[in-house]
């Protein structure tokens, strides 16, 4: 069995790796698609392969112009293969080496995904070839959607929006933010690398989106206290929330809620007709929020990750 990252040639063989299960995916035009804009790249695309034929298929995406992928979009076993797990497994491995990282699976799942015997059973030899590959943690998301049509918020009546040119202050803010923070992305990021260091990141990150720079707000108090941060924000599939959140003196008085709505009207206001977001299932506040706001709970992001241990 041969494994190895992919080249333009091979692109008609991978368009025929079609997975027929209830779970998101690389399908074919999304692969033609993104190969083009760059979110995808073959060195990012790996394959097992023997005598010709591909019998698995890995799919990792990252920023366009960006250094490493970030996440594992899609796993595909040949119908043929009796050993499915261990051959996926095999390949992550591969890769994983080539990469000196593992990047988190994301899987993106109807809601009531468990009581639909298909798409659990597709989801389950997964995880299992991905925690043999090294990611064992696995957190859930909720999806929201916000269409238009929906009520647009009034601007806020007790917090100052000012945007803000100086990326240090939005590094500042972020690292307030993060302390007790309910998002598992963040408490495991700022547990391994630092509050600062997990702060620059986030930044830099949301830096690399398409998103508009200059739609990025702190919000003040009257009074010019720091109350947070509200940073609309685009990928690849459109408008998106991106970041907000209340430094600990000012929770507990719902000001996520104008933070919310200052995104969602600043991206309305631009004509969006979709706004998507994400929140861990264990953040209920936050889910609230999207509701009160006029969100829908449309989809499920499965992470599956490695231990932070």
């Amino acid at each position: 069995m041969l494994f190895r990252s992919t080249v333009e040639a091979d692109l008609d063989r991978l368009l025929r790796c079609v997975v027929d299960e209830p779970v998101s995916s690389a399908h074919p035009e999304r692969l033609r698609s993104y190969l083009t804009s760059g979110d995808y790249r073959h060195d990012r695309v790996w394959i097992a392969e023997q005598d010709g034929e591909i019998l698995a298929r890995a799919v990792w995406w990252g920023f366009p112009g960006g250094d490493s992928p970030l996440a594992l979009d899609c796993v595909y076993v040949h119908p043929s293969v009796r050993d499915r797990v261990g051959l996926a497994a095999d390949l992550l491995r591969h890769a994983h080496d080539a990469y000196g990282a593992r990047p988190d699976y994301h899987l993106f799942l109807a809601p009531g995904w468990r009581d639909d015997e298909e798409a659990a059973a597709a989801v389950a030899w997964r995880q299992e070839a991905a925690a043999r590959a090294g990611l064992t943690e696995a957190l859930e998301r909720h999806r929201y959607e916000w269409t238009a049509g929906a009520p647009v918020p009034d601007p806020s009546r007790r917090l100052v929006f000012r945007p803000e040119d100086d990326d240090e202050a939005f590094v500042r803010a972020f690292m307030r933010v993060a302390e007790g923070s309910l998002d598992d992305h963040t408490r495991r990021a700022v547990a391994v690398m630092g509050a600062e260091a997990q702060a620059r990141e986030d930044v830099a990150d949301y830096r690399s989106m398409p998103g508009d720079r200059s739609m990025w707000r702190l919000a003040y108090t009257e009074d010019g206290d720091l109350v947070g941060v509200a940073l609309p924000s685009a990928n690849g599939g459109g408008p998106v929330v991106g970041y907000l959140g209340v430094v600990p003196e000012h929770r507990g008085h719902g000001y996520v809620d104008d933070l919310l709505g200052e995104i969602t009207r600043r991206h309305a206001e631009r004509g969006a007709g979709r706004i998507v977001a994400d929140t861990d299932t264990g953040n209920v506040p936050m889910a609230r929020a999207f509701e009160r706001a006029g969100y829908r709970a449309f989809a499920v992001r499965l992470v599956i990750s490695p231990s932070a241990s």
